[in-house]
């Protein structure tokens, strides 16, 4: 574990709203002090027994509660992380989490609030849809799932005040699904804001046409996966930080962020997989080559910023600042 990194002592207890795929779990501190507010839409990382790092949404009803809540859905094809939270952890079992970390938030200039959730994607939009409704501001929560069966919190949010606004839709056809998002796309109001979160398709369908309607600047998300790009050559090139001049090699097959840290430098990392931004940096020059799942299309295009776990450069040498 990075030394940088702060992490916390938390025991596991377990909690209502899962289903027969996914566990609800409750992370307290155990000397019952309260753990540190956060704002909707955070996630934390986990730090497991097997040397695995896990990120997961904080999916409680109230941001200052004493303790948190996430749920963890069993991956088909888990390399260990949701199988042994699934599987292996009971009550009590001990635990190191970080701090929370806000990659995906609320924009508190909105006037008006487009929540979009797909399955598990539902855990950092459900927070949001909470401290929507405690504030009074205008929102709607569609939650899209493959059945009655397989959606998390359910009863939850249809007994709370949250359903006046929630529509739940369960087994839509993919074009449905488009045809739904176009509609509430028609009817926005001005000034709105969109958040989504969940499979792949779902993001992808609904940030093509959010864009279109509301600008990319007003539509927000968040990935739980890489999203799979095309199998291209790679070469390699080389990465100047701006504060040391030195420059690192950067081969084919292993990430800036690797050869930087193997270099000396401290960089803080959460997902490696560049879906949560942690380990994002400034471009001072060169053109990336942009691999990652948490940019957006404008920022892309922009070139001011790059995530070193993942992307790789287009140009011989890129130089990079350590602050974004």
């Amino acid at each position: 574990m990075n030394a940088l990194i702060e992490t916390i002592e938390v025991v596991v207890g377990e909690a209502e709203g899962g289903t027969d795929d996914t566990r609800v779990l409750k992370l307290a501190r155990p000397d019952g002090e309260p753990l540190p507010a956060y704002r909707p839409g955070a996630h934390v990382d986990v730090y497991l027994p097997n040397g695995l790092v896990r990120q997961y949404s904080l999916c409680g009803p109230n941001a200052q509660a004493p303790d948190y809540r996430i749920a963890v859905k069993r991956a088909s094809e888990s390399r260990g992380g949701s199988e042994w939270l699934c599987g292996q952890a009971g009550n009590g079992t001990p635990l190191r989490i970080g701090m929370p970390r806000h990659a995906f938030s609320v924009n508190e200039a909105a006037r008006h609030h487009i929540l979009v959730a797909g399955g598990i994607g539902v855990t950092p939009i459900l927070s949001m849809a909470y401290a929507l409704q405690a504030s009074g501001e205008s929102y709607q929560f569609e939650y899209f799932v493959r059945s009655d069966a397989d959606t998390v919190f359910r009863d939850e949010i249809m007994a709370s005040p949250l359903a006046g606004q929630t529509r739940i839709h369960p087994a839509l056809a993919p074009q449905a699904v488009r045809e739904r998002i176009a509609e509430l796309l028609a009817a926005a109001k001005a000034q709105s804001h969109l958040y989504v979160c969940g499979p792949e398709a779902l993001m992808q369908t609904t940030a093509e046409l959010a864009r279109g309607v509301l600008g990319d600047a007003n539509v927000h998300m968040e990935a739980f996966a890489p999203s799979a790009l095309p199998a291209t050559g790679e070469r390699g090139f080389a990465v100047m930080l701006d504060t040391s001049g030195k420059t690192v090699e950067v081969p084919p097959g292993k990430s800036v962020l690797a050869c930087l840290r193997e270099a000396g430098h401290e960089i803080e990392s959460s997902c490696e997989v560049g879906v949560c931004g942690t380990c994002m940096m400034r471009v001072i020059k060169g053109e990336p080559d942009h691999r990652d799942s948490y940019l957006t299309d404008d920022e892309r295009v922009a070139g001011a910023h790059f995530i070193p776990c993942v992307s790789r450069s287009k140009s011989p040498v890129l130089v990079l600042a350590c602050e974004p």
